[in-house]
């Protein structure tokens, strides 16, 4: 089982795509930049190219861990890579690994098994991370609930994605 590199990197723009919408003003743009006392005329003093490109970077640094997560074959590579004569052409071991991806290599890899995923990672990872920061920045809940909601529905595409192409 081979990683699909430009799978990954196609993933990482993900990030973007979602934060474009979701901060979208017309969405929670206007009542995020409210909560966190951004104005127009902060955001336009960012430098976009350089946080549009370390957001592409963390995406696709982000979508590594969810290929174990979301595929579970991968569980198997990884039990079994340290035991001698793993990745070895006619070894009992290799022979094993083999068999196994050929009659169960395919099972649970769609975007809908990726996604819910991804979706859990969302929620029971990032959620209580960005409630413990939010805590202690005195920030509102909805504040919480808008960040933690797009990092939410950003890892359940990144894990349907990775999971039904992340790799052959």
């Amino acid at each position: 089982m081979e990683i699909n590199w430009l799978v990954i990197a196609l993933t990482g723009i993900i990030p973007l795509l979602t934060g474009f919408i979701w901060y979208h003003p017309k969405v929670f743009g206007n009542v995020w930049m409210q909560l966190t006392g951004m104005t127009e005329e902060k955001a336009q003093q960012g430098k976009m190219s350089l946080i549009f490109g370390l957001t592409l970077v963390f995406g696709i640094v982000m979508a590594l861990p969810l290929i174990s997560i979301t595929i579970h074959q991968m569980h198997m590579m990884s039990t079994l890579m340290n035991v001698p004569g793993f990745g070895q052409e006619g070894t009992e071991i290799t022979q094993y690994y083999n068999d196994f991806l050929s009659k169960y290599g395919n099972e649970f890899r769609t975007f809908k098994h990726g996604a819910l995923h991804g979706f859990l990672v969302g929620l029971f990872l990032v959620f209580p991370i960005t409630a413990v920061n939010s805590l202690f920045e005195q920030k509102p809940w909805k504040y919480t609930l808008i960040n933690a909601g797009y990092w939410c529905f950003t890892f359940l595409l990144m894990g349907g994605v990775i999971c039904a192409w992340g790799t052959h």
